[in-house]
């Protein structure tokens, strides 16, 4: 026999044996309701003074009976959340409304959440008769953002639209929209940010470098979402009813992940995923991202690693049948370690054994720069935001072939290369990995061993993208970087790059106002301007003639 699901308490013996006979009732597959049923529901709501509704299948059949309160109804548990996008759930919701009241929130929600066939809501007489039929059913993405369609009949005695016919139509159009998906072949993402200063433009600008993280990771991004709050929820970081249309809009438009802006704490990024049954990502991990496919040398891979390893670890978390407790065996009688135990240790010791390798190539570095150093060789390193133009300024200056790409974190790997003065004077110019607001810590950490490089620098050229709206951020993050590093009261030159993109009074007030030199790498205009400022600021400022002397 199978049970009444919900609010049953007090409900009278003769109550829930009707409640019971519901089970046998059938409808027409290609209605809504019909009157019969309808009316067995209404009576039920009249003399209960509750919400009655009922989950029926496309053959007709009843497959379960729910009890609410005056106000709603919970439903019991039919599955995973997300039924599937191209197929509908093959369930109907058909419940009463004691003030024949439209359809609710909450009735949409479970609508689209559940991926159900149709809402329906039978109002409620004074003597207990259906009266008006509101119903609902999910609509493709359509430009409006509409998620559903809503119609109301006056009475459920009057024609009913064809329901399986509706059915076939609605699945067929979500079957051609999720193969126009399907052909790109990318992850389908919605960026979200959160303003919680009140400083809606600069949430604004990292929201927009975030759209670039993403798509250099290869990420197509559908939409961006940006909520001002006072402050952060603890279990969602957005509000709670944001997050509900967070979920309504990625459902109807196919979305794979949700990239949010700010780091997530574990239990934000767990709690978020279970509301929404999708992939979620942070900022920092899709950083990390990036940096795993773009790291080439053996190096960087081990850095990208450890990086990974150190952000994963308390985010490990297991909820499954795994997490049983293993019995010891002889002599080690109790509960033993369980699986997440053992998989927590072999991410540390898979940790203490990278660090190890990582130091171990950081001290053939300092070799390498101790024999560098006693050829009296100085260092200029180039630093910067990413995708400042580094790379083409080091391809510039010394006709390196480094890649170069108009994307952010194009290089990771750092390179040096040889690079004689006018005045015949040698210096070793190096390329450095780019930096970015919030860059992840455990990704410095990691990169420590090629961010030496800058503690053994003469000189360092902080290229700055001058066309970049956001530039005097960009130029505080990568200055907070390097005051992190201890590296401030090295010798810095400001290199204005890309001002060909800028008009010439713009550009004599940014070097009037900031100081520095004002290039552009990919045109190459200014260079000669820069190398005799580098050789004048390297040479004068506490270096002697014979320390660059060929």
């Amino acid at each position: 026999m199978k049970e009444i699901y919900g609010n049953t308490l007090g409900l009278k013996s003769s109550e829930q044996q009707r409640l019971r006979n519901t089970f046998r009732r059938r409808v027409p597959p290609h209605e809504i309701v019909s009157p019969e049923l309808a009316r067995h529901l209404t009576e039920l709501s009249r003399e209960t003074n509750r919400q009655m509704g009922v989950l029926i299948n496309r053959k007709g059949e009843i497959e379960h009976v729910v009890v609410g309160n005056a106000h709603k109804l919970e439903l019991p548990d039919i599955g995973r959340a997300r039924a599937g996008q191209i197929r509908l759930r093959g369930l109907r919701l058909i419940h009463t409304h004691l003030k024949s009241e439209p359809l609710t929130k909450d009735d949409l929600t479970d609508l689209a959440l559940l991926r159900l066939d149709c809402v329906a809501a039978i109002g409620v007489g004074d003597d207990g008769l259906p009266g008006v039929l509101h119903y609902g059913y999910l609509v493709p993405e359509n430009g409006t953002g509409e998620f559903w369609h809503v119609e109301t009949l006056p009475s459920v005695h009057v024609e009913q639209p064809d329901l399986l016919d509706t059915l076939g139509a609605l699945e067929e159009e979500f079957n051609r929209k999720a193969a126009s998906r399907r052909v790109g072949g990318r992850e389908k993402a919605i960026l979200v940010a959160v303003c919680l200063d009140g400083n809606r433009a600069r949430a604004e600008s990292s929201l927009a470098e975030l759209k670039e993280l993403a798509r250099t990771a290869g990420v197509e991004v559908l939409d961006t979402v940006l909520q001002v709050k006072r402050e952060a929820d603890p279990r969602y970081l957005i509000g709670r009813g944001k997050l509900e249309d967070l979920n309504l809009r990625s459902m109807q438009a196919m979305v794979d992940l949700l990239i949010f802006d700010k780091d997530l704490t574990p239990s934000q990024g767990r709690h978020i995923g279970e509301a929404t049954s999708l992939k979620v990502l942070d900022r920092s991990q899709l950083i990390l991202d990036i940096f795993a496919q773009r790291a080439q040398s053996a190096e960087g891979k081990l850095q990208v690693e450890l990086a990974q390893l150190k952000y994963r670890l308390p985010r490990l978390v297991q909820s499954d049948d795994s997490l049983s407790r293993l019995m010891g065996g002889i002599g080690g009688r109790g509960p033993g370690e369980t699986k997440l135990e053992i998989d927590r240790r072999r991410v540390r010791e898979r940790i203490t054994h990278l660090e190890k390798r990582i130091d171990a190539i950081g001290r053939e570095r300092s070799v390498r720069r101790a024999q560098r150093n006693r050829r009296e060789l100085p260092v200029i390193s180039i630093v910067g935001y990413t995708n400042a133009g580094k790379s083409t300024l080091l391809n510039a200056i010394t006709n390196a072939e480094v890649l170069a790409e108009n994307k952010l974190f194009a290089t990771l790997d750092p390179t040096s290369r040889r690079l004689r003065f006018p005045q015949e004077r040698e210096v070793i110019i190096t390329d450095t990995v780019g930096f970015i607001r919030d860059l992840p810590k455990d990704l410095v950490a990691a990169f420590r061993a090629t961010l030496e490089e800058l503690y053994d620098a003469s000189l360092l050229l902080h290229v700055v993208d001058a066309a970049d709206p956001a530039r005097d951020e960009q130029v505080e993050a990568v200055e907070n970087i390097l005051d992190s590093l201890d590296l401030m009261e090295k010798p810095r030159l400001m290199v204005w790059n890309k001002a060909d993109l800028l008009p010439p009074d713009e550009v004599e007030a940014l070097l009037r106002t900031q100081g520095g030199v004002a290039i552009s790498a990919a045109t190459r205009e200014g260079l000669a301007t820069l190398l005799a400022k580098a050789d004048t600021t390297l040479f004068a400022e506490g270096a002697t003639e014979a320390m660059g002397a060929v």
